[in-house]
């Protein structure tokens, strides 16, 4: 039986794989007229998979397809670079031929045994007597990994590929894919003009619903265990088709929970598996928490990304943004603006940022909780969710001042912060299961709580105007309804000067919101006030 595949290049004879016919078929087509393509994407996103296929599907009669990687060779000096170029190019020519079962042209075996490729001259020699050598077949060149190569080396190869480009049809190589996860111009370390402006830029998106619906499809059909329309699309929605965490989900789902293949995965299923990935090491998360500590700067953008509604003008001229979105931290929305991929990352790059330990955890509660966070649930196993709400904007006001004293958070999201840490605490104590929803737009973060086989939805923001305010609740109804919920809760975090606190239930097309504008203190009381009250 096939897997869901995480660890490396998927093989269709024994992994679950998304076609990628359409981009398949873009990619050939560019092949067959001669272009010099880049694709740069960040890691876990399906690259090399991708090309593997593509490189399988070329006719070995026209075509002579060679696949390099420069991943080691980042360190190494400009004659060792060209050394191992040249060994690992001759292997890779061999490796064509025991695929195709067929036995080297004695002139090509004789020409590789006596030649040699030194720098970047050598290089182009070496490939215009390659072509005529192989006579009617076109080389294509694959370079995974190109941001591996070295700095010392990287102009003049690039120039000299250019230059191949540009001596006509009859060139070799005919075409090349040059993959990676920073581009020719973050590469280009001396900031001059690209060396490879000739390039033909790729797009290979993450997996659209349809792909991830064919993908768990495909499981169905094998196994005959149904998977239901709502935890694909939940899938889909949580993970923005993001490869490496649609296969994590088609892991636990199918293997790691033993759930009997005479079962429908359901939704609680999912809530489960989401939480298991929220809170695992797995390799794509490990790297999207590296990546976002990389530059202190990073903090503030994000935040302001997902906390105001005025939000961040996407443009790659931005370094910050050009970094972000190389790293696949964010992306550009429909409006031109900046978004973070998907929920897990919104939920990941929150808890980044969440000090471990606020220093108010133990004044969550009021002094006359009898049974803890358990007194904010029903009889019936029900969450109280005004009850824990209210709880939390007293403890705002108890906390005062001391909320600015939070470590390494901006006072102008530590409400934010606050809410989050303390719904988790709450969360955890009951074994229930916290995730983000990120819908379209900016200035709002949807917080679902899953508890007993039912959904609590809660949506925070910065006050940003009265206007803003209403807005809001109307953006939360649509929410809701989407989600085929009846209640929901609103919870505004002001920080003006002159905060006013709010405590609102409005019924909205049949919804009934409850909302809290709680305010959050500017600065401590100053050290002379202080001494005039003593």
């Amino acid at each position: 039986m096939r897997y869901f595949e995480t660890r490396g290049p998927v093989y269709l004879e024994d992994s679950y794989a998304v076609p990628r016919t359409d981009e398949l078929a873009d990619f050939i087509e560019r092949i067959e007229k001669g272009r010099y393509i880049v694709l740069f994407a960040p890691r876990q996103t399906g690259k090399t998979t991708f090309f593997q296929n593509a490189l399988d599907m070329l006719p070995h009669t026209n075509y002579f397809p060679i696949r390099l990687d420069f991943q080691t060779f980042s360190n190494v000096e400009p004659n060792t670079f060209y050394k191992y170029f040249y060994i690992n190019l001759c292997k890779e020519i061999e490796n064509v031929f025991q695929k195709y079962n067929v036995q080297p042209i004695t002139e090509l075996k004789d020409f590789l045994d006596n030649s040699t490729i030194t720098d970047h001259v050598t290089m182009k020699v070496f490939f215009e007597n390659m072509a005529s050598i192989l006579e009617e077949k076109k080389v294509v060149l694959i370079i995974d990994e190109f941001d591996g190569i070295p700095a010392t080396v990287l102009n003049d190869f690039l120039y000299t590929l250019r230059q191949i480009y540009l001596t006509g049809k009859n060139r070799c190589p005919y075409s090349i894919g040059i993959v990676g996860v920073k581009s020719i111009n973050q590469l280009n370390y001396d900031r001059s003009i690209s060396p490879f402006n000739i390039q033909d830029e790729f797009l290979l998106p993450n997996f659209t619903l349809e792909q991830v619906q064919e993908l768990f499809s495909q499981y169905t059909e094998e196994t005959g265990q149904r998977i239901s329309a709502e935890v694909i699309e939940s899938i889909h929605k949580q993970t923005a088709g993001q490869p490496f965490l649609v296969n994590r989900f088609g892991q636990i789902l199918t293997e790691e929970f033993n759930i009997p293949k005479t079962e429908t995965i359901e939704h609680n299923h999912f809530a489960k598996a989401l939480a298991q990935l929220l809170e695992e090491d797995n390799v794509n998360l490990s790297h999207l928490v590296t990546n976002v500590r990389r530059d202190k700067r990073f903090e503030s953008y994000l935040m302001q990304i997902v906390s105001y509604d005025m939000g961040v003008r996407f443009t790659l001229r931005n370094e910050i943004i050009s970094e972000l979105a190389t790293y696949g931290v964010i992306t550009k929305g429909e409006d031109g603006m900046c978004e973070i991929l998907n929920p897990i990352y919104h939920y990941c790059i929150l808890q980044t940022f969440k000090p471990l330990v606020n220093g108010l955890e133990n004044e969550y509660l009021p002094e006359n909780s009898t049974d803890g966070f358990q007194d904010y649930l029903t009889p019936n196993g029900e969450i109280d969710m005004l009850l824990l709400l209210n709880n939390f904007r007293d403890f705002v006001v108890r906390a005062g001042f001391r909320v600015l004293q939070v470590p390494e958070t901006p006072k102008e999201y530590v409400g934010q912060h606050l809410l989050l840490a303390y719904l988790d605490q709450f969360v955890l104590l009951i074994g229930g299961v916290m995730y983000l929803e990120v819908p379209t737009g900016r200035g709002r973060m949807d917080i679902v709580i899953f508890h007993n086989n039912r959904t609590y939805i809660i949506e925070t923001k910065i006050w940003d105007g009265e206007n803003t305010y209403a807005a809001g609740k109307k953006q939360l109804v649509r929410y809701m309804k989407s989600e085929g919920q009846t209640a929901g809760y609103y919870v505004v975090f002001d920080h003006r000067k002159n905060p006013e606190p709010r405590l609102e239930t409005d019924i909205i097309q049949e919804a009934t919101i409850h909302s809290y504008v709680i305010p959050v203190i500017q600065e401590p009381p100053s050290t002379d006030n202080n001494a005039a009250i003593n």
